[in-house]
């Protein structure tokens, strides 16, 4: 009891429990083909968590059903300044970011259903898989303050996944605690081994988060056990619990840090979020004299 207490404490008081910022940049893309694995979810409430405890996050809405718009309080309506018009080179990165109602520090790019023809309209255009790479530039980054952009993917592996693995340096992959969850995940691999081959040498998976873990069976333990004897410390320590809560917070537009922060679904996104803060805290960080550790 008196850990879940504290649990609670750092989502319900995230002034006094701040997650360190990365020693770089870091860029992120949540992938999975499989449709229900948690992708959305998992993006909008990890960015949420680091947002409330200092750390300043950029989510860009790849997905055409716009569901982390929503999820984040982002206007995506049609005409709606958004990530369509970037891929197309219309607009520039910063006339499409939006403030989130989620926290000051969370910021985002919308998707409206007009992305629902950027694959068609994408395939005639030069350099076609490097569009959303070219609209995240270092100084445009620089310019929003941000430490981590989370690119949430559509779930398929058509171009606008392609150009989030391409603009990307590593790529966190949820992965449902069901059997039919791991059937796609080698195809999702092999994918990603092209982009890093022909693409960006730099991409890597570099997180796996196990989520709508159910306790009470025992399929939910061995695909665990499966994939964490596979990935090894790639997987997060922590598990997200399949949780009513998790699943209400969209129909309200909210994270489920806003929607229940004491919940254990909140609690639990808020302890992946701080795993993953803790490893960015410890990467490489470049220096005038060649990359060093963060401290040293």
């Amino acid at each position: 009891m008196a850990e879940e207490a504290a649990r609670a404490a750092r989502v319900l008081h995230p002034d006094r429990h701040a997650m360190p910022r990365p020693a770089r940049r870091r860029l992120m893309t949540v992938a999975n083909q499989k449709g229900g694995v948690g992708k959305t979810t998992t993006t909008v409430n990890l960015a949420a968590a680091l947002a409330m405890h200092g750390v300043r996050v950029l989510v860009l809405d790849l997905d055409p059903q716009g569901n982390a718009s929503t999820a984040l309080g982002v206007e995506h309506r049609v005409g709606t300044p958004s990530i369509y018009e970037v891929l197309l080179g219309e607009i520039g990165l910063v006339d499409a970011v939006a403030p989130s109602t989620a926290s000051p520090n969370l910021l985002c790019v919308p998707a409206t259903i007009d992305l629902a023809g950027a694959e068609i309209e994408l395939v005639s255009m030069v350099a076609r898989e490097q569009r959303l790479r070219q609209a995240l530039e270092p100084p445009m980054l620089d310019d929003l303050g941000v430490d981590y952009v989370l690119v949430d993917c559509p779930p398929s592996l058509g171009l606008l996944t392609v150009n989030a693995l391409v603009a990307a340096e590593e790529v966190l992959i949820p992965i449902q605690c069901e059997y039919y969850a791991l059937e796609g995940l080698g195809q999702l691999l092999s994918n990603i081994d092209l982009v890093r081959s022909h693409l960006n040498t730099q991409l890597h998976v570099s997180t796996i988060l196990l989520t709508m873990y159910d306790g009470r069976t025992k399929l939910a333990d061995q695909v665990t056990s499966e994939v964490r004897q596979h990935f090894g410390s790639t997987v997060l320590r922590t598990v997200i619990p399949r949780s009513v809560k998790v699943s209400e917070a969209p129909g309200y537009g909210q994270t489920v840090l806003a929607y229940d922060p004491g919940s254990r679904g909140a609690m639990s996104y808020v302890d992946a979020a701080r795993e993953i803060a803790a490893r960015g805290a410890l990467m490489e960080r470049p220096t005038p004299d060649g990359p060093q550790r963060n401290g040293r």
